[in-house]
């Protein structure tokens, strides 16, 4: 017996386990008690993630990371990679041990195994650190649904860098239907194959791609590759779902002219009135950057476009979004943004209301 699946705004988690999966990313388990003492049973849809929060140097920072756990469970599985100059990674894999607390806003995230549709036949594709969703889409079937016939393709540089090295070769010995394509830039082992994503690759790991639903995650140039190599296929692009962990590199649905944008160099005004905030900075930089540096209290979970926790609105001004996935066609024409994910163009006024 267990307390209620609901999330409360901010659910306490404490530290109970936690390993290295490679030389840079670390798993973590989590687990939190009710007021009664009673474990908690976490209630997600297998993909999704949630927004941690920990204390760090005397101030709460907040990222996104994917749910590689199975739902329903009191342990609550999350896997860290090492981030250049990152905050959060860092800090948890350096310096984050068992007893440590943090705490978690609800789940979210539409790419998952119960809001996207999906046939009898699906193929995971993942990269890197992308692997942490699918591995928990991976693992609901084969626990609730085992007729499920999965394709689990994952691409890293070698051994050493592959993130669940050891439960992706235990899933594939003990399920019949997991079948598992580990493609490593560099191997000697006879399991895995050795080369680099293309289109070849592609057809040979999944020679029948056109009878299954896609799932894709993992570096932003990845995705836009093996995206390429799908639809060159015929294969119907309905049944494709991806979620990437890195910000576009190119700017969508932007208004803004070449004429409007004028040069590259040069400062303008960023401002929040109802913080009482201004500041000047480059031209061109994130409405984040400003953001956290004015101290305005502004989530920025994933910090790649996909949370939608940074939602804050332009009143006044230009910006360049290189994401607006979280946003409704109502909120982007009212003039909402996230704030990770959009440059400032000109001198801009933001509402976080």
């Amino acid at each position: 017996m267990y307390l209620s699946e609901c999330w409360e705004p901010s659910m306490p988690l404490v530290c109970v386990e936690r390993w290295m999966e490679t030389p840079d990313t670390a798993s973590f388990i989590f687990q939190s008690q009710g007021d009664d003492g009673l474990p908690r049973h976490f209630e997600f849809k297998p993909g999704q993630f949630i927004t941690l929060g920990v204390d760090i140097n005397g101030q709460k920072e907040h990222r996104a990371y994917s749910i590689s756990s199975l739902p329903k469970q009191d342990r609550l599985q999350l896997t860290v990679k090492r981030v250049d100059g990152g905050i959060v990674s860092n800090h948890l894999i350096d310096h984050f041990k068992l007893g440590d607390s943090a705490v978690a806003l609800s789940p979210a995230g539409e790419f998952n195994s119960m809001d996207c549709q999906h046939g009898d036949k699906v193929v995971l594709i993942s990269a890197g650190c992308g692997i942490t969703p699918v591995m928990s889409m991976a693992k609901n079937w084969l626990e609730n649904q085992p007729n499920i016939d999965i394709n689990f393709i994952h691409v890293a540089r070698d051994e050493d860098n592959l993130i669940y090295l050891k439960n992706l070769l235990e899933l594939a010995d003990k399920h019949p239907h997991f079948h598992l394509n580990v493609l490593l830039k560099n191997t000697t082992n006879s399991r895995f194959q050795q080369g680099r994503m293309d289109q070849d690759w592609l057809e040979s790991l999944c020679p029948d791609l056109t009878q299954r639903t896609v799932f894709l995650c993992g570096p932003i140039g990845f995705m836009e590759d093996v995206k390429s190599y799908i639809e060159v296929t015929g294969f119907d692009m309905t049944h494709f779902y991806q979620e990437s962990f890195t910000p576009a590199l190119k700017p969508q649905n932007s208004d803004v002219t070449d004429e409007e944008q004028g040069e590259d160099t040069g400062v303008v005004s960023i401002s929040v009135p109802d913080f009482g905030f201004s500041d000047s900075v480059d031209k061109g930089t994130a409405l984040i950057d400003a953001l956290e540096k004015g101290g305005i209290p502004v989530i920025a979970a994933c910090r790649s476009g996909v949370c939608g926790s940074c939602k804050c609105k332009v009143k006044v001004g230009m910006v360049e979004s290189s994401s607006t996935e979280t946003l409704t066609p109502e909120e982007i024409e009212q003039g909402f943004v996230l704030a990770c994910s959009s440059r400032a163009l000109s001198d801009v006024e933001i509402s976080l209301n």
